[in-house]
Protein backbone atom coordinates (compact mmCIF):
# COMPACT_ATOMS: atom_id res chain seq x y z
CA UNK A 1 0.00 0.00 0.00
CA UNK A 2 1.12 2.96 -0.93
CA UNK A 3 2.42 6.64 1.52
CA UNK A 4 2.78 10.24 0.59
CA UNK A 5 5.23 11.28 2.62
CA UNK A 6 4.13 14.73 2.20
CA UNK A 7 0.72 13.80 3.68
CA UNK A 8 1.50 13.52 7.51
CA UNK A 9 -1.82 13.78 9.05
CA UNK A 10 -5.41 13.24 7.84
CA UNK A 11 -6.18 16.69 7.55
CA UNK A 12 -3.83 16.52 4.24
CA UNK A 13 -5.54 13.63 3.34
CA UNK A 14 -9.45 13.43 1.84
CA UNK A 15 -12.05 12.78 4.53
CA UNK A 16 -13.33 10.14 2.61
CA UNK A 17 -11.45 7.44 1.09
CA UNK A 18 -12.16 3.68 -0.36
CA UNK A 19 -12.41 0.95 1.99
CA UNK A 20 -8.38 0.14 0.73
CA UNK A 21 -6.96 3.92 1.23
CA UNK A 22 -7.52 7.57 1.13
CA UNK A 23 -5.77 10.14 -1.56
CA UNK A 24 -2.79 9.49 0.52
CA UNK A 25 -2.37 5.74 0.13
CA UNK A 26 -3.64 5.51 4.13
CA UNK A 27 -5.68 2.45 5.39
CA UNK A 28 -9.10 3.85 6.13
CA UNK A 29 -11.88 2.04 7.96
CA UNK A 30 -14.59 0.53 6.20
CA UNK A 31 -17.52 0.62 8.66
CA UNK A 32 -17.42 4.01 10.00
CA UNK A 33 -15.75 8.25 9.35
CA UNK A 34 -12.81 8.58 11.91
CA UNK A 35 -12.51 12.50 12.47
CA UNK A 36 -9.32 12.51 13.74
CA UNK A 37 -6.74 9.20 14.92
CA UNK A 38 -4.32 9.65 18.18
CA UNK A 39 -1.60 7.30 18.51
CA UNK A 40 -0.54 6.93 21.82
CA UNK A 41 3.19 5.44 22.28
CA UNK A 42 6.19 4.81 24.43
CA UNK A 43 9.95 3.38 23.53
CA UNK A 44 9.11 1.60 27.04
CA UNK A 45 6.59 -0.82 28.58
CA UNK A 46 5.61 0.16 32.18
CA UNK A 47 5.36 3.33 32.30
CA UNK A 48 1.32 3.36 32.03
CA UNK A 49 0.41 4.14 28.35
CA UNK A 50 -2.55 2.07 28.28
CA UNK A 51 -3.63 3.94 31.43
CA UNK A 52 -2.98 7.83 29.81
CA UNK A 53 -4.95 6.21 26.71
CA UNK A 54 -7.89 4.99 29.09
CA UNK A 55 -8.01 8.32 30.47
CA UNK A 56 -7.96 10.54 27.30
CA UNK A 57 -10.33 8.33 26.19
CA UNK A 58 -12.70 8.70 29.46
CA UNK A 59 -12.19 12.49 29.68
CA UNK A 60 -13.13 12.97 25.84
CA UNK A 61 -16.12 11.21 26.23
CA UNK A 62 -17.44 12.34 29.63
CA UNK A 63 -16.92 15.94 27.47
CA UNK A 64 -19.26 14.80 24.76
CA UNK A 65 -17.13 13.54 22.01
CA UNK A 66 -17.85 10.28 20.57
CA UNK A 67 -14.51 8.26 21.12
CA UNK A 68 -13.35 4.95 20.29
CA UNK A 69 -10.27 2.94 21.17
CA UNK A 70 -7.99 0.32 19.46
CA UNK A 71 -5.74 -1.95 21.51
CA UNK A 72 -3.21 -2.43 19.50
CA UNK A 73 -1.10 -3.95 21.44
CA UNK A 74 -1.34 -6.95 20.03
CA UNK A 75 0.64 -9.04 22.27
CA UNK A 76 -0.17 -7.60 25.60
CA UNK A 77 -3.57 -6.41 25.21
CA UNK A 78 -4.87 -4.26 28.36
CA UNK A 79 -7.58 -1.64 27.39
CA UNK A 80 -10.49 -4.08 28.70
CA UNK A 81 -8.94 -4.46 31.55
CA UNK A 82 -9.30 -1.12 32.38
CA UNK A 83 -12.45 -0.30 31.18
CA UNK A 84 -14.15 -3.57 33.39
CA UNK A 85 -14.85 -5.22 30.20
CA UNK A 86 -12.73 -7.97 29.89
CA UNK A 87 -15.64 -10.52 30.15
CA UNK A 88 -17.22 -9.03 27.58
CA UNK A 89 -16.53 -10.23 23.84
CA UNK A 90 -17.21 -8.40 20.98
CA UNK A 91 -19.30 -9.58 18.10
CA UNK A 92 -17.34 -11.31 14.80
CA UNK A 93 -20.08 -11.64 11.85
CA UNK A 94 -18.98 -12.54 8.45
CA UNK A 95 -21.18 -13.62 5.19
CA UNK A 96 -22.59 -17.12 4.23
CA UNK A 97 -18.71 -18.03 2.75
CA UNK A 98 -17.18 -16.80 5.85
CA UNK A 99 -16.07 -13.96 3.92
CA UNK A 100 -16.43 -10.13 4.53
CA UNK A 101 -15.57 -10.57 8.43
CA UNK A 102 -16.75 -7.83 10.75
CA UNK A 103 -16.28 -6.83 14.40
CA UNK A 104 -18.80 -4.80 16.72
CA UNK A 105 -16.85 -3.02 19.07
CA UNK A 106 -17.76 -3.87 23.05
CA UNK A 107 -18.84 -0.39 23.92
CA UNK A 108 -18.31 1.51 27.97
CA UNK A 109 -20.71 2.47 30.46
CA UNK A 110 -19.59 6.15 28.46
CA UNK A 111 -20.16 4.73 25.02
CA UNK A 112 -16.79 4.35 24.36
CA UNK A 113 -16.10 1.27 21.18
CA UNK A 114 -13.12 -0.88 22.19
CA UNK A 115 -11.91 -3.30 20.28
CA UNK A 116 -9.49 -5.63 21.51
CA UNK A 117 -7.93 -9.13 20.59
CA UNK A 118 -8.57 -10.24 24.35
CA UNK A 119 -12.82 -9.28 23.45
CA UNK A 120 -11.98 -11.35 20.19
CA UNK A 121 -10.65 -14.64 21.89
CA UNK A 122 -12.60 -17.33 24.39
CA UNK A 123 -10.07 -16.94 27.12
CA UNK A 124 -8.90 -13.62 28.15
CA UNK A 125 -5.63 -14.91 29.19
CA UNK A 126 -4.80 -17.19 26.38
CA UNK A 127 -1.24 -15.70 24.88
CA UNK A 128 -1.08 -14.51 20.91
CA UNK A 129 1.86 -16.53 19.84
CA UNK A 130 2.14 -14.89 16.27
CA UNK A 131 5.06 -13.66 14.08
CA UNK A 132 5.06 -9.81 13.24
CA UNK A 133 3.53 -10.24 9.92
CA UNK A 134 0.33 -11.91 11.16
CA UNK A 135 0.27 -9.95 14.29
CA UNK A 136 0.15 -6.77 11.77
CA UNK A 137 -2.55 -7.99 9.34
CA UNK A 138 -4.74 -8.82 12.60
CA UNK A 139 -4.17 -4.88 13.54
CA UNK A 140 -5.09 -3.55 9.95
CA UNK A 141 -8.39 -6.16 10.02
CA UNK A 142 -9.08 -4.59 13.81
CA UNK A 143 -8.58 -1.42 12.48
CA UNK A 144 -10.47 -1.38 8.74
CA UNK A 145 -13.24 -3.66 9.89
CA UNK A 146 -14.42 -2.73 12.78
CA UNK A 147 -17.82 -1.58 13.14
CA UNK A 148 -16.60 2.39 14.23
CA UNK A 149 -19.85 4.51 13.20
CA UNK A 150 -19.00 8.28 13.37
CA UNK A 151 -16.20 8.92 15.79
CA UNK A 152 -14.55 12.17 16.78
CA UNK A 153 -11.85 10.26 18.20
CA UNK A 154 -10.07 6.89 17.90
CA UNK A 155 -7.22 6.22 20.21
CA UNK A 156 -4.68 3.92 19.32
CA UNK A 157 -2.79 2.02 22.63
CA UNK A 158 0.41 1.32 20.70
CA UNK A 159 2.69 -1.40 22.03
CA UNK A 160 6.03 0.16 23.50
CA UNK A 161 8.69 0.15 20.90
CA UNK A 162 9.95 1.20 17.53
CA UNK A 163 8.67 -2.43 15.96
CA UNK A 164 6.01 -3.71 13.32
CA UNK A 165 3.17 -1.90 14.94
CA UNK A 166 4.53 1.47 15.39
CA UNK A 167 5.77 1.64 12.15
CA UNK A 168 2.32 0.00 10.48
CA UNK A 169 0.65 2.85 12.21
CA UNK A 170 2.96 5.48 11.32
CA UNK A 171 2.90 4.56 8.00
CA UNK A 172 -0.34 3.36 7.27
CA UNK A 173 -2.57 5.00 9.79
CA UNK A 174 -4.30 8.35 8.77
CA UNK A 175 -3.25 9.71 11.89
CA UNK A 176 -3.49 13.29 13.17
CA UNK A 177 -1.19 13.21 15.86
CA UNK A 178 0.59 11.25 18.33
CA UNK A 179 1.20 11.33 21.88
CA UNK A 180 4.18 10.40 23.95
CA UNK A 181 4.28 8.62 27.28
CA UNK A 182 7.61 8.43 29.60
CA UNK A 183 7.75 8.43 33.09
CA UNK A 184 10.71 10.19 35.11
CA UNK A 185 13.72 8.45 34.93
CA UNK A 186 16.75 8.86 32.30
CA UNK A 187 17.19 5.87 31.25
CA UNK A 188 13.30 5.66 30.40
CA UNK A 189 13.55 9.11 28.65
CA UNK A 190 17.14 7.50 26.47
CA UNK A 191 14.27 4.90 24.78
CA UNK A 192 11.14 7.11 24.39
CA UNK A 193 14.19 9.28 22.45
CA UNK A 194 14.22 6.60 19.89
CA UNK A 195 10.33 6.52 19.18
CA UNK A 196 10.16 10.56 19.02
CA UNK A 197 13.24 10.31 16.66
CA UNK A 198 11.10 7.39 14.95
CA UNK A 199 8.17 9.82 14.46
CA UNK A 200 10.66 12.57 13.08
CA UNK A 201 12.04 10.47 10.44
CA UNK A 202 8.23 9.45 9.04
CA UNK A 203 7.09 12.62 9.46
CA UNK A 204 4.35 12.46 12.02
CA UNK A 205 3.53 15.34 14.15
CA UNK A 206 3.42 14.70 17.94
CA UNK A 207 1.49 17.05 20.12
CA UNK A 208 4.01 16.14 23.54
CA UNK A 209 4.99 13.92 26.14
CA UNK A 210 2.87 13.32 29.39
CA UNK A 211 5.43 12.36 32.01
CA UNK A 212 3.48 9.74 33.96
CA UNK A 213 4.25 8.59 37.70
CA UNK A 214 5.86 12.10 38.22
CA UNK A 215 5.37 12.52 42.00
CA UNK A 216 3.25 11.32 44.60
CA UNK A 217 1.45 13.83 47.00
CA UNK A 218 2.06 13.11 50.52
CA UNK A 219 -0.90 12.12 52.40
CA UNK A 220 -0.60 14.39 55.44
CA UNK A 221 0.88 17.18 53.88
CA UNK A 222 0.28 17.04 50.60
CA UNK A 223 3.65 18.14 49.27
CA UNK A 224 4.99 16.55 46.08
CA UNK A 225 7.44 13.43 46.65
CA UNK A 226 9.05 12.76 43.62
CA UNK A 227 9.98 9.47 44.26
CA UNK A 228 11.77 8.47 40.48
CA UNK A 229 14.02 10.90 39.53
CA UNK A 230 14.79 14.75 41.50
CA UNK A 231 14.59 16.45 37.76
CA UNK A 232 11.73 18.23 37.02
CA UNK A 233 9.43 16.98 34.05
CA UNK A 234 10.24 20.24 31.96
CA UNK A 235 13.66 18.75 32.07
CA UNK A 236 12.60 15.70 30.86
CA UNK A 237 10.91 17.25 27.60
CA UNK A 238 13.04 18.85 26.69
CA UNK A 239 15.73 16.57 26.49
CA UNK A 240 13.05 14.39 24.20
CA UNK A 241 12.84 18.46 22.65
CA UNK A 242 8.91 17.76 23.07
CA UNK A 243 6.20 20.21 24.55
CA UNK A 244 5.19 18.76 28.07
CA UNK A 245 1.76 18.04 27.93
CA UNK A 246 1.38 16.68 31.72
CA UNK A 247 3.03 15.73 34.64
CA UNK A 248 0.57 12.67 35.90
CA UNK A 249 1.01 11.50 40.14
CA UNK A 250 0.86 7.78 41.04
CA UNK A 251 -3.03 8.24 42.44
CA UNK A 252 -3.71 5.45 44.52
CA UNK A 253 -7.36 5.64 44.32
CA UNK A 254 -7.04 5.21 40.20
CA UNK A 255 -4.83 2.03 40.79
CA UNK A 256 -7.49 0.50 42.96
CA UNK A 257 -10.27 1.26 40.92
CA UNK A 258 -8.25 -0.20 37.70
CA UNK A 259 -7.79 -3.59 39.82
CA UNK A 260 -11.45 -3.40 40.70
CA UNK A 261 -12.18 -2.77 37.16
CA UNK A 262 -13.82 0.75 38.13
CA UNK A 263 -11.56 3.00 36.74
CA UNK A 264 -14.00 4.38 33.86
CA UNK A 265 -16.21 4.79 37.24
CA UNK A 266 -13.62 6.71 39.25
CA UNK A 267 -13.02 9.06 36.31
CA UNK A 268 -16.65 10.17 35.70
CA UNK A 269 -16.86 11.43 39.28
CA UNK A 270 -13.44 12.99 39.17
CA UNK A 271 -12.01 15.86 37.46
CA UNK A 272 -8.42 15.62 38.63
CA UNK A 273 -7.63 14.78 34.84
CA UNK A 274 -9.74 17.41 32.69
CA UNK A 275 -6.81 18.91 31.84
CA UNK A 276 -5.24 15.89 29.59
CA UNK A 277 -7.56 16.43 26.70
CA UNK A 278 -6.68 19.99 26.72
CA UNK A 279 -4.00 19.05 23.92
CA UNK A 280 -5.84 17.07 21.93
CA UNK A 281 -9.37 18.93 21.55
Amino acid sequence: MGNCSTCASKSSCSKKGSAEGDSCGKMMPKYGEIKNIIGIISGKGGVGKSTVTGIMATELAKKGFKVGVLDADITGPSMPRFFGINNERAKILSDENGENITFTPVSTKLGIKVISINLLTEIEDQPVIWRGPVINGVLNQMYQDTKWGELDYLLIDMPPGTGDIALTVMQSFPLTSMIIVSTPQDMVSMIVKKVVIMTEKLEVPVKGVVENMSYIDCLNCGEKTRIFSKKPAAEHAQYLGLPLIAELPINLDLVESLEEGLAEDYLINTDKYTFLIDSVK
